[in-house]
């Protein structure tokens, strides 16, 4: 009990002088758990390494993700016999930055619809076949482009040996319509099965995602598009 007492004597002296106790705290580096250890120090470099290349491959991913290139799965039949349900595209987002967009260039796009509540964004797959400022025509399911026939090789063959025009191409004609500026006009290359601009219109080049450049599966189908 007198150890104690004169314990607590001397730590109170010691607060009367001012003194003052404080906890020192101090970072220590992940080598230093391993100080001493060759073996250890090393792997938490390599691990300190590798969590950097793995970073920098996510970013990069990303990057080129949302800014360079996109893979896209094909749903619907609308592009058939070119591309198929499931069927694999590589998409160029900068190919249009580069360049303007071409007749005959297969086209990734977002489709808006509203029901007055809610907005959609879809992403449609289509052709480009009429350009801004051209007038686009269908007669007998033959599409002409400022009175000129268009020379489609991309078409189902098959579709086009029928005989009834409304099983060759859907539409088989369609007034005269003037591309708006800065629009094209698309159409599925699977005619009589496509939901394209002859149901809805021209689309703005600003709702053009990229274009399709290569089918990349199934590996088989592998192709230039």
């Amino acid at each position: 009990m007198r150890g104690l007492n004169d314990l607590l004597q001397v730590y109170s002296q010691q607060l009367n002088k001012g003194v003052s106790l404080q906890l020192v705290s101090q970072s220590i580096e992940p080598e230093e758990l391993f100080d001493g250890d060759p073996a250890g120090q090393s792997l938490v470099k390599i691990l300190r390494d590798w969590a950097l290349v793995v970073c920098i491959a996510l970013a990069a991913a990303l990057l080129v993700r949302f800014y360079v290139l996109q893979q896209y799965y094909i749903s619907g039949p609308s592009m058939e016999s070119t591309l198929f349900e499931n069927d694999r595209v590589l998409v160029s987002k900068i190919s249009y930055q580069l360049g303007g967009i071409g007749r005959g260039d297969v086209i990734v796009f977002d489709r808006i619809t509203s029901d007055g509540a809610t907005v959609a964004h879809d992403d449609l797959i289509k052709r480009v076949v009429g350009l801004s400022g051209e007038k686009v025509e269908i007669r007998s399911c033959v599409v002409f482009i400022n009175d000129v026939a268009l020379d489609e090789p991309y078409l189902d063959e098959e579709d086009l040996t029928q005989v009834e025009l409304v099983d060759k191409c859907g539409q088989p004609n369609m007034s005269p319509k003037i591309v708006p500026a800065n629009q094209i006009f698309v159409m599925g290359d699977n005619r009589p099965d496509s939901f394209d601009s002859r149901s809805f219109g021209s689309i703005s080049e600003r709702l053009v995602v990229g274009r399709a450049f290569v089918a990349i599966w199934p590996f088989d189908s592998w192709k230039i598009l």
